[in-house]
C-alpha cells in the first residue's frame, strides 16, 4: 500500500482551550495512540489536503519532532458548518500486526448489463479490511466484465488474497440497473424473437 510522509509537532496544550489557540494558528490537533501510548500533537493544516481530500488510502508515515510512527486515520471530527478538520485521531500500526483500513473499489472491465444498455452503479466506494501490512493493496480491483443487466456483485461474492472484508456479506458493492432504453432493447428484441418463431411455423 501507498504511504505518505506527515510532519507534527509535540502539543503541550491540551483541552478545548488549547485545542482553539492551535486552531487559530492554522494548525490541527491530533492524538496517536495503540500500542506504545498517546502522543498529542499538531499538524500544519495545509499539510492535511493531500491525505484527506483524495479516493486514495494510505499508511501516512508520521514524523513528530523527528521520531518516526507509522499510523492510519481512525476519525476525523469535522466542524459542522465550516467543515474545518477539528481533531484527527491516528493508530499506531506494525508489521506484526494485522491492519484495519478502509480501500478504494477499483472497478475492471467492460460489463455486459452496460453493453446492453444497463446503468452502472457503484455502491460501496471504499471497503473496511484487515489485513497485515506487507498484504495490503492500494486498490480493491473488481472484474466486472460478466456483469449482465439487473445483477449485482455482493461483499460475500468478493475474495482477496490475504485480505479479511469486514463489510457485512450482503452489502451491494456494485450493480447494473434496467434503462427504460435498455427494457425497450430487450422487449424489442423479445417481440422479433416471437415474430421470427411465427414464421418457422
Amino acid at each position: 500500500m501507498q504511504s505518505i510522509e506527515l510532519k507534527g509537532a509535540l502539543r503541550s496544550e491540551i483541552g478545548k482551550k488549547g485545542a482553539k489557540h492551535v486552531r487559530r494558528n492554522a494548525l490541527t490537533p491530533c492524538n496517536l495512540y495503540g500500542v506504545g501510548g498517546n502522543v498529542n500533537f499538531t499538524v500544519i493544516e495545509k499539510d492535511l489536503k493531500n491525505i484527506l481530500y483524495t479516493p486514495n488510502a494510505y499508511i501516512i508515515d508520521l514524523n513528530i519532532d523527528e521520531k518516526r510512527e507509522q499510523a492510519v486515520i481512525r476519525e476525523i471530527q469535522f466542524h459542522p458548518v465550516t467543515d474545518q478538520v477539528l481533531h484527527i485521531d491516528f493508530f499506531r500500526v506494525s508489521e506484526d500486526v494485522p491492519v484495519i483500513i478502509e480501500i478504494p473499489v477499483k472497478l475492471t472491465g467492460s460489463s455486459e448489463g452496460v453493453k446492453q444498455g444497463g446503468k452502472l452503479t457503484l455502491t460501496s466506494r471504499k471497503l473496511k479490511v484487515s489485513a497485515f501490512l506487507k498484504d495490503l493493496p492500494d486498490t480493491l480491483d473488481i472484474d466486472i466484465s460478466t456483469l449482465g443487466l439487473g445483477k449485482t456483485i455482493m461483499v460475500g461474492e468478493l475474495d482477496f488474497p490475504n485480505v479479511t472484508i469486514l463489510n457485512p456479506k450482503s452489502n451491494v458493492v456494485c450493480a447494473v440497473k434496467m434503462t427504460r432504453a435498455a427494457r425497450g432493447a430487450a422487449a424489442a428484441a423479445a417481440l422479433a424473437a416471437q415474430q421470427a418463431g411465427k414464421k418457422k411455423k
